[in-house]
Order: structure tokens, then sequence, then C-alpha cells
């Protein structure tokens, strides 16, 4: 009998779940990147704010 790694499973499981959403719904993929990206660029510069208003 052949063990399986949980994490591997989850993993290859986790590419596949992503490379089939992207194939079946492009336009919603490429939506979803561009707010997960808009939401890291806002969060980022929302840091910044805070560093910049700390030292000044």
């Amino acid at each position: 009998m052949i063990a399986v790694n949980a994490k591997k499973l989850a993993t290859f499981a986790g590419i596949a779940l992503v490379l089939f959403f992207v194939i079946a719904q492009p336009g919603n993929a490429a939506g979803l990147v561009n707010n997960i990206i808009g939401f890291l660029r806002d969060a980022a510069e929302a840091v910044i704010t805070f560093v910049s208003n700390i030292f000044s």
C-alpha cells in the first residue's frame, strides 16, 4: 500500500482547482487577481502612510 502525503495531495488539489478556475472562467479569474492586487496595494499604501506619520 502506498502512503499518500496529505500535504502533497492538498497542494495538487489546490493547483488543479486554480487551473480549472482559470480555464473555465478566465474573465472571473483575472478579476479576482486584480482585486487581490488592489487590496495588497491599498494595504501597502496604508502601512507606508502609517510609518511616514510616525517619523514626521
